[in-house]
């Protein structure tokens, strides 16, 4: 072959190779590329959240069943504390069914994350095959021409400086474009071996939520055992129960009247107030009371945003009984009351004010202990079932104070703090405030 013949022939081959659909991605695929990219990284970015939202919930439920399975070991195995022993051991199987749904859902979204991997392994392993065959092809055809021309004869055997000018661009493009294959072989590569060891940790991590599982469903199966046997024997002593259930709701109803009568005499002394108020302000002679009216409009609607964003007045602690009316644990044509919620705690924990306010009533109630009722404006919270207590009626508290510690029953060897959330007389949800 000439070196004419050659060299057109190797110029046709570079406008081959460069402008080939395969090779360069042209506008509106470049475009369809990153539309697909982005909807792989949205995808990808979601099932992540996902994952790690599971995964705190995972750690948040082990935290829990740890502390109830601690509370449930120190609760006396005694007739007396029957009761109290089936309330936790109730909720331990809740909290204990909630883990292993989240572990199976856990162990989807692996699967998902596995299956998507295994995608991308085959998609790369196919990529750095169609790549080395292309990259190849283009080493045997850069041989081929310095084998019959040399670049520099290519060049300067052009008919015009246009051109030579024009090859000279041909041969730098064809050379750069081996260079981006044999650099994109390379990556591809990279990313396959970060892929697979990706793949291989998911698989293992995958093993481990598999037996976690088995794991839990086995000390569940046992607890259920326990659950339902504690509850036969709970049946058999219904009178017992009855009586017991009697005396709680008369301390129940003391509870309530001292919170009403607190509350009452506390909406008094502010109506009295403001009408002094009101009436200081017609008479020139009189001295203007203290006016209190502005931090108390304040501390209502600082309590009122922040719904659902107070902190526990434990640290650490299982909610046990709930707000409202509901069957009682063992009694089936039994309903009970509770106009708060009961959180079971270590002994001696320290009970902490939810918000800033003023101390306006402190009491001893039969079965309750000592009980606290902290304004905050319109609203109050009221903490009872308390051993020791460091404040007293009048004092201004803030918020995460603490207050008091938790009293513990002797019999039962249970401490719970029994918590309400009132605004003036109307009881409210204390899980819809705190957080």
């Amino acid at each position: 072959m000439n070196p004419r013949a050659s060299n057109l022939k190797f110029q046709k081959d570079i406008k081959k190779w460069i402008n080939h659909p395969s090779n360069l991605i042209g506008f509106w695929s470049k475009r369809f590329f990153v539309i697909i990219l982005l909807g792989v990284f949205c995808l990808t970015f979601s099932n992540a959240q996902i994952r790690k939202d599971l995964e705190d919930r995972r750690r948040k439920l082990l935290r829990d069943i740890e502390l109830t399975s601690k509370l449930l070991n120190k609760t006396t195995k005694t007739k007396a504390a029957a009761l109290d022993r089936y309330i936790a051991l109730r909720k331990q199987v809740q909290q204990r069914e909630l883990l292993v749904s989240t572990l199976q859902k856990e162990i989807e979204i692996t699967d998902l994350s596995m299956n998507r991997a295994s995608d991308v392994v085959e998609s790369l392993t196919d990529d750095i095959g169609r790549l080395e065959k292309e990259y190849g092809e283009l080493l045997r055809r850069a041989y081929r021409r310095k084998k019959n021309s040399s670049d520099l004869g290519f060049i300067f055997s052009a008919e015009s400086i246009n051109q030579s000018f024009q090859r000279w661009q041909y041969l730098k493009q064809y050379d750069e474009y081996r260079k981006k294959q044999a650099q994109l072989i390379i990556e591809t590569k990279k990313t396959l071996t970060i892929k697979k060891t990706h793949l291989q940790e998911t698989k293992i991590e995958k093993e481990e939520l598999i037996a976690s599982v088995g794991r839990q469903a086995n000390i569940l199966s046992a607890e259920l055992g326990d659950k339902s046997r504690l509850l036969r024997n709970l049946r058999k002593d219904e009178k017992r129960l009855k009586s017991e259930l009697r005396k709680k709701r008369t301390d129940h109803e003391g509870l309530n009247k001292a919170i009403e009568k607190a509350i009452r005499k506390n909406m008094a002394a502010r109506r009295k107030n403001e009408r002094d108020k009101k009436a200081n302000k017609k008479d020139v002679n009189k001295k203007p009371q203290k006016d209190d009216t502005v931090a108390l409009k304040r501390l209502t609607g600082d309590f009122r945003n922040n719904r659902g964003r107070l902190p526990q007045p434990v640290k650490n602690g299982v909610v046990t009984r709930r707000f409202g009316k509901q069957q009682h644990p063992t009694l089936p044509s039994v309903q009970i009351t509770n106009n708060g919620i009961d959180i079971r705690t270590e002994q001696n924990t320290k009970v902490f004010a939810v918000f800033e306010g003023k101390v306006v009533s402190k009491q001893f109630i039969p079965g309750y202990q000592n009980m606290l009722i902290v304004q905050h404006g319109d609203y109050y919270t009221v903490y009872s079932n308390l051993g020791e207590v460091f404040v007293k009626k009048g004092d201004q508290v803030g918020t995460m104070e603490n207050i008091g510690t938790v009293a513990m029953d002797r019999k039962s060897n249970v401490s719970e703090v029994h918590f309400e959330v009132w605004r003036d007389k109307t009881r409210l949800n204390p899980e819809d405030w705190v957080r």
